[in-house]
């Protein structure tokens, strides 16, 4: 077949005539005006559209197609299709049978070689079915968004640190953004519509007209939200330093159930789970949901409630002044609350390997790194770690670059990674691992051209050539700025409860007669949540927990228990 260009297309293969004319109405009625519905009659002419339609310039952006197939099932159709196809989203469509006895579908779900499963549409409505294609269109086209409806057009220069750092700030609030160096025409054109020259860059032009000039991550944020939406005042029940999971859970249940509560964080909503492209293990998210997007959601639930919030101001310290307490913040000004929850999280662990720290931002990326994924395609590239953060961002790599290596430095995966996303790697055919491997070096003109690798077992060197480096080797958590006064375990982390050490002197503060609550710190009235908490578990939902649990104990703080 010969394809034309222009929208994207829906493909759907199926051998069972009856079958396949439920799926042309169902998919023609809902998103033909939008999309190009491809309909296919057997596997054989169904894997041979998306590489008809990929040399044509079309971008498949979902396929469906039947388990029961003659030729092959669908899951082995959609396996294959990955690999020509690899960021079209895969919807298997089943039977009400397959679906319940789904061993062999969860498998594949496990193994990346679907996105999800749903039954064939039947008499309509099928709004299930419709709900789950919605959503998969909707994941598959927001990485294209950006070049196509973009909500800020940004002209710098390609290989600038600051250019990457203003982009994936925009990534994170899920904010479609185009970017246009600044010697090509459409950069030169918004330049002069926009009066600047390119001796000051990088220069943001917004949906509304307005235009910044390398403006600061302050300045960005209050643009976003809108003046209209900074709080004004200065005096709160509660103040949240942290805007990761814990800290926007904890506002969610403090805003909603009346507390004034005023969020502040020192970079986008989300925290390190904000940088994640697919969080698969929290509840009640069968199919996944990007951490961008579970940050955004969280955001708006906590603003609806009511709570105020002041992003991209890191805390710098906090003292109390008679029954408050008082945080000071980045940009000059401070804040009180009757209560502070501190849920900071963690900034992540440099490599510390100077050669490739002046590359941070031109090839060399801290956190999954999701802006510049679509930029690797057909490369090779890097990432080290052995944790589920690693794993996330190797599979999403995977699915742009020609080959992702994962370099381990320890001898297992298994010690410090979920076993779906180890076999998930194994099923990838772009994916290779690299046990008992450090990165010591690297280098390039301007930009990562290539890394120096150790094999930590023998010493031995080699160089390989590498389009880019990511990096999720762990963190360590943001207590610099707190006074001595709220006790800090191993590495920082912020003991509370039955962590304290009775005997500290910063402990004489605490009344003799009121233990501390579980989550409260040496500090009273001060509380820690999520990574930044000693022996807490790093998990997404284990963070909500105690940013939720956290509320109950500032309840019974406020109440004078």
């Amino acid at each position: 077949m010969r394809a034309r260009a222009g929208r994207p297309v829906i493909l759907a293969a199926c051998d069972d005539p009856g079958d396949m004319e439920k799926i042309a109405r169902e998919l023609r009625a809902r998103y033909e005006a939008d999309y190009r519905v491809v309909l296919e009659g057997s596997a054989a002419t169904g894997l041979e559209a998306p590489r008809c339609l990929g040399g044509a310039g079309d971008r498949v952006a979902l396929v469906l197609a039947d388990q029961q197939m003659e030729e092959m099932s669908g899951v082995e159709f959609l396996g294959r299709v990955r690999e020509v196809q690899p960021t079209a989203k895969r919807l298997l469509l089943t039977t009400r049978m397959e679906r319940s006895g789904g061993a062999i579908l969860l498998q594949a779900m496990a193994l990346g070689r679907i996105d999800f499963f749903e039954p064939k549409p039947g008499p309509p409505p099928n709004e299930t079915f419709h709900e789950i294609v919605t959503a998969l269109l909707e994941e598959a086209g927001r990485p294209y968004r950006s070049r196509t409806q973009p909500a800020v057009r940004i002209v710098g220069e390609g290989r600038s640190r600051r250019s990457y750092e203003i982009r994936d700030l925009f990534e994170r609030y899920l904010i479609p953004c185009a970017f246009y160096p600044a010697d090509s025409e459409e950069g030169r054109r918004l330049l002069g519509e926009a009066g600047r020259t390119p001796e000051n860059l990088p220069v943001l032009v917004m949906q509304d007209g307005q235009v910044l000039v390398d403006p600061s991550k302050e300045r960005i944020a209050d643009v976003h939200a809108g003046a209209e939406a900074l709080p004004r005042k200065r005096s709160f029940d509660l103040v949240v330093v942290g805007g990761g999971p814990a800290g926007l859970a904890a506002a969610v249940y403090a805003s909603s159930e009346g507390l004034s509560t005023l969020v502040v964080g020192g970079e986008a909503v989300g925290g390190q789970a904000g940088t994640s492209s697919l969080i698969r293990n929290y509840l009640g998210f069968a199919r996944g949901i990007s951490g961008q997007k579970l940050a955004r959601e969280a955001f708006h639930q906590a603003s609806f409630f009511g709570a105020d919030f002041r992003l991209m101001r890191n805390a710098t310290g906090m003292r109390r002044s008679g029954e408050d307490l008082v945080v000071s913040l980045s940009d000059g000004t401070g804040v009180s609350g009757q209560a502070v929850i501190v849920a900071p999280g963690a900034s992540y662990r440099r490599l510390n390997v100077p050669e490739l720290e002046a590359l941070n931002g031109v090839g060399v990326f801290y956190g999954a790194a999701t802006t510049e994924a679509p930029a690797m395609e057909g490369r090779e590239v890097y990432v080290v770690g052995g944790a589920n953060s690693a794993g996330q961002a190797t599979l999403h790599l995977s699915k742009y670059a020609s080959r992702v290596t994962l370099l381990v430095r320890g001898g297992s995966l298994a010690a410090g990674m979920s076993d779906y996303l180890v076999r998930e790697m194994e099923a990838a055919g772009n994916v290779r691992v690299r046990l008992n491997t450090r990165v010591t070096g690297g280098g390039g003109a301007g930009r990562l051209e290539h890394l120096t690798l150790e094999d930590v077992s023998s010493g031995s060197t080699e160089t390989v050539s590498a389009a880019a480096l990511f990096v999720l080797i762990g963190a360590e958590p943001r207590t610099g700025w707190l006074p001595a006064q709220v006790e800090r375990g191993e590495r920082g982390f912020i003991a509370t409860g039955p962590d304290l050490t009775r005997g500290r002197a910063t402990l004489r503060e605490r009344s003799p007669e009121r233990p501390p609550l579980l989550l409260e710190t040496s500090m009273p009235g001060v509380f820690a949540a999520g990574d930044v908490r000693y022996r807490s578990v790093k998990r997404v939902a284990s963070a909500v927990g105690e940013g939720s649990i956290a509320i109950q104990q500032v309840h019974e703080y406020l109440g004078g228990v």
